[in-house]
């Protein structure tokens, strides 16, 4: 049975891994998760997660070390939205999907000394149209700061969604079906008492 390490600074990566019943403990890692001209979208999170989880293992002494990683980006005519850098980044973001279906990508690593599986799960999410002041209101609640495309779902930015198609917890960051279904592949207990 393999010890889970997560590899992710996100609170609600740690969250989601918890709703499920999972012990884990943090690592730090620092990968380049700079995209590749040549990339697709799909691609890009693939590896960075893959990436996250990789640098997590290579730092850790346990033989039996499992490390999850993820990676989410939001994709808008197959162009990535990363974190807004400043608030008329984050509003040309809210103006962009306004009224618009955009797709969510979230890819989940898991890795082992003898194996590495990645899951990549694609969600379409449908804004319903935004005038400017909400958008500066929504900026000016701190949100959108470090959230790929400007919004969290989990937050206010809820307010802002009119249909999902696909995993809600993939949206937020952490596909919980696949990865539930890659910790059995792996031999890693989930649903048990005194989880992270």
């Amino acid at each position: 049975m393999g010890i889970l390490f997560l590899a992710s600074a996100s609170p609600r990566r740690r969250d989601l891994l918890a709703q499920i019943g999972v012990p884990f403990s943090l690592i730090d890692v620092s990968v380049d998760e700079s995209p590749s001209p040549t990339e697709s979208p799909e691609a890009y999170v693939e590896r960075v997660a893959r990436d996250k989880a990789l640098a997590g293992l290579s730092g850790l002494d346990e033989r039996d070390a499992c490390v999850l990683g993820a990676d989410t980006s939001v994709v808008l005519d197959q162009r990535i939205l990363g974190k807004p850098v400043d608030r008329a980044d984050a509003l040309a973001m809210l103006a962009a999907l306004s009224g618009r279906t955009h797709r969510v990508m979230t890819a989940v690593a898991l890795v082992s000394r003898t194996a590495c599986e990645v899951r990549v799960v694609i969600s379409e999410v449908t804004f319903r149209v935004i005038d400017e002041a909400e958008a500066e209101q929504y900026w000016a609640s701190g949100e959108p700061l470090d959230k790929a495309g400007g919004y969290a779902i989990q937050g206010w930015g809820a307010a802002f969604v009119s249909q999902l198609h696909g995993s809600y917890s993939a949206v937020v960051g952490l596909p919980l079906c696949e990865t539930a279904q890659l910790l059995d592949e792996f031999g890693i207990p989930r649903w048990t008492k005194g989880s992270s």
